[in-house]
């Protein structure tokens, strides 16, 4: 694309076959990583934990909450200890880019937004959902974790671009259920908006990376 190589994988399979507990994620990063890509873009569906964010919008998110379990969500099991630092989960290079050629197509974009990450497959509870709506996190997804926190373990940059597909069930004055196929409708009919946006964050990406994705494990090992 206008020069540059670029690798896609769909994360959940050919066949969307992995629901997102059983994604290979370690598998998708490393095999980016042996393609020599640097830079990944990793589109999503979430749903909206605030009414000022409505279905249809794009989120890029700049900070995330993992309420996952179980998955694995680190290539350094020892015997090198290796601790990363992860107080910024997404790329701040590749954000300004992506909200800037957002803004540039006329999408309405939120330029920062906490994304909750559940364990899936099944939606959150009327309950639960109040509860991430309440702590004041923007939305809520089941793939974001382990995906980014793989990606910076690889010095890979990483930016999310959220598509708002719903309202999630807890959100104040919400009350039908959220469904599956509501979920696909919406990403459906945004499909073309969103292609377009990746096409542009592709184009308009600086060739150098001067990001500290660039040098995570620059400080991240323990030395004995």
């Amino acid at each position: 694309m206008d020069g540059r190589r670029v690798a896609f994988l769909p994360r959940h399979g050919a066949k969307h076959q992995w629901p997102p507990h059983r994604v290979p994620y370690r598998a998708n990063l490393w095999a980016f990583k042996q393609l020599g890509v640097e830079r990944v873009v990793g589109p999503c569906a979430v749903g909206s934990l605030q009414t000022n964010v409505k279905p249809g919008e794009f989120v890029v998110c700049d900070q995330l909450v993992d309420r996952t379990s179980g998955r694995a969500s680190t290539f350094y099991d020892g015997p090198e200890t290796t601790h990363i630092s992860f107080a910024d989960p997404y790329c701040p290079t590749m954000r300004t880019v992506a909200i800037a050629q957002a803004k540039a197509l006329g999408i309405t974009t939120h330029d920062k937004g906490t994304v909750v990450v559940i364990e899936g497959p099944r939606f959150s509870t009327r309950a639960e959902s109040a509860f991430y709506s309440r702590q004041g996190w923007e939305v809520i997804n089941m793939t974001q974790f382990p995906e980014a926190v793989l990606a910076r373990e690889l010095e890979l940059c990483y930016a999310n671009v959220s598509l708002v597909t719903d309202y999630d069930v807890g959100v104040a004055g919400e009350v039908e259920a959220v469904s599956h196929e509501e979920v696909v409708k919406v990403f459906q009919a945004n499909n073309d908006r969103l292609r377009e946006l990746l096409l542009r964050v592709i184009s308009n990406m600086p060739e150098a990376r001067d990001c500290p994705c660039a040098t995570a494990l620059a400080n991240a090992r323990f030395e004995v």
